[in-house]
């Protein structure tokens, strides 16, 4: 890590750079699937509806404070959710070119991401204990 990189560190759990290369892939698949929701306002509407599988944020938003009400809303409803270092390297994993703080994976019957969802939420369990 860069000096210049500095996280902020009320962005826990930060996901390290393999398991940030897997969510950031499945996030990929999940905008391909029509399972992703991006910004904090839409992955904010997912925990109320009780559709979000697992929220990702970056922890290089400015001010990290406009995304801190989400891990809490998680927290509520058991819902994993994990910090990325990168808010371009999200965008770019919901396959746009601006840069997104906040994402949500959805659930959806029947969908071939079910498997890696899980791996998913078990590795971000694992960072939380």
């Amino acid at each position: 890590m860069t000096t210049n990189e500095y996280v902020n560190p009320k962005a826990y759990p930060l996901a390290e750079p393999q398991l940030t290369q897997n969510i950031l892939d499945l996030v990929q698949q999940a905008a391909n699937y029509k399972q992703l929701r991006k910004g904090a306002n839409e992955a904010t509407k997912t925990l109320n509806r009780g559709i979000a599988e697992f929220i990702v944020m970056a922890a290089d938003a400015q001010p990290l404070e406009i995304l801190l009400h989400l891990p809490l809303l998680c927290e509520d409803k058991n819902v994993p959710y994990v910090f990325v270092r990168s808010k371009q390297a999200l965008g770019r994993a919901c396959g746009v070119s601006r840069p997104v703080i906040a994402c949500s994976v959805t659930a959806k019957d029947g969908s071939q991401l079910k498997s890696q969802i899980t791996a998913i939420q078990n590795s971000i369990e694992k960072l939380l204990i």
